[in-house]
């Protein structure tokens, strides 16, 4: 990963924390949801988590091509391996997902 994707996604992270706990920091009441800037945290987290969900599959996908490639007498292995990280990781994004949407109720 370079440092200049690495300092963007620091970057997301924050906003979207940031995003996340406006609400409680202003103590606005009445307003929450999507009508309030604050209401913008939890879709930013859910987005965030499902596109590092997919980027760490994507490179767990590309490691795993290039592992087989090296040696095929191992690939039913490695796409064993494979395939239980990549279920962990869509259990972890779908969870993140449903937490931050639901912190706009």
């Amino acid at each position: 990963m370079s440092k200049k994707l690495a300092k963007y996604s620091l970057l997301m992270v924050v906003l979207g924390l940031a995003l996340m706990v406006a609400p409680a920091v202003f103590a606005q009441e009445g307003e929450s949801g999507f009508g309030s800037i604050g209401g913008l945290g939890g879709p930013i987290g859910a987005g965030l988590a499902v596109i590092g969900a997919g980027v760490g599959i994507g490179r767990i996908g590309g490691s795993a091509t290039e592992a087989i490639a090296r040696q095929p007498e191992m690939a039913g292995q490695i796409q064993t391996a494979m395939l239980i990280t990549a279920a962990l990781i869509e259990g972890v994004a779908l969870f993140a997902a449903v937490i931050g949407l639901l912190a706009t109720l």
